[in-house]
Parts: structure tokens; sequence; C-alpha cells
């Protein structure tokens, strides 16, 4: 038997576990609504755990990086609106160590899976890194939408107050554009 055998094994328990330690970082009053895995009457909560689920089984197949971000994406992007600095968004990531640590502890140092178990934790470790960058990511589409936003509204307020001046076309010479605003102060 193989240390992968054995997380095989244990999947259904392991997912549960990492499941719950993650949403053990959301308030507890929110903690019994994400336990609820209806895919439309708790999207956040469904979306957290079937993550965690493909996640795993990424993990377990050791599949490339673009598998691996499309199972992180969904769970990191939640994290990321939600507000979580960088640490608490990915840090259930590490949890998956103690996760199978409490579980499994024992049986991996009793049957020898320790050289195998150490190649399964840098993976997790490697897991984070990929984390923090979608994290990344996700928060710096989160602040251009935002700035766009803030644009388009101070964009609005300029126009309706009349303070905007459009360049007609071709007139993009630097000369014609203060002559332009010459004519508009003499007026």
């Amino acid at each position: 038997m193989s240390l992968k055998n054995l997380l095989t094994d244990n999947k259904s328990s392991i997912v549960k576990a990492w499941c719950d330690l993650t949403l053990k970082s959301y308030p507890e009053e929110s903690q019994g609504f994400f336990k609820k895995k209806d895919q439309f009457g708790n999207p956040v909560g469904h979306s957290l755990c079937e993550g965690i689920e493909s996640t795993y089984d990424a993990l377990l197949e050791d599949a490339d990086t673009d598998v691996l971000s499309k199972a992180l994406d969904g769970i990191i992007r939640i994290r990321a609106i939600q507000e979580f600095s960088p640490s608490q968004a990915i840090s259930f990531l590490f949890g998956l160590k103690q996760v199978i640590r409490d579980g499994l502890g024992s049986k991996i140092n009793k049957d020898g899976f320790s050289e195998e178990w150490a190649v399964f934790e840098t993976k997790i470790d490697g897991l984070a890194l990929l984390g923090f960058d979608i994290y990344s990511k996700c928060r710096q589409q989160i602040y251009d939408i935002r700035v766009e936003s803030v644009k388009r509204r101070t964009s609005r307020l300029l126009t309706k107050a009349g303070l905007v001046y459009e360049i007609p076309e071709g007139q993009s010479d630097q000369s014609d554009l203060q002559e332009n605003i010459a004519n508009i102060n003499n007026s």
C-alpha cells in the first residue's frame, strides 16, 4: 500500500474534515449556513466544499498547474471578494496537512510513509503558492473594477456639471488643445 492509496481510501473523511476546518475561518453565525451544501440555497458553501474536493482530487492525481488552478479558482475568488487578508485567504490550504496528520498521522508513521508524506507536504506548499497567485490576480481584478467604477461616476458628474470638454477628432495636437481651452476660458 502507498500513501496515495491511503489518502484515496480515506478521501471522504479527509475532504469533510478539510471543508469543516475551512468553514471555521468564517464567523460562527455563518458557519452553520455554509455547511448546508445546497447549490441554490447556499452557493458559497457549495462552491467551497466542491472546490475543496476538486483540489484534493487534483493533488492525488498529480495534476498540472492548470488543473490545480481551476480547482482552486472558485474558492480563492470567494475568499478574495470576502476581504480576507492574503494569509487568511490561503490558510485553508495548509489546513489539509493538519487534517491528514490528525486523521492518519499514526498510520503514516507506522507504515513507513514518511518520505511520501514529505513529498505530499511539498505539493501542498506549492498549492498554497499557487493559491496566493490566484488571490493576487483576483484582488487586482477587484481593484480594477472599483477604479473603473469611480472613473465612470466621476465622468458622469463632470458631464452633468458641464465641466467636460470633448476634443473634436483630428485635434490631438497640443497647440490645438491649448487653443480650445483658451476659447472655453474666454467664453
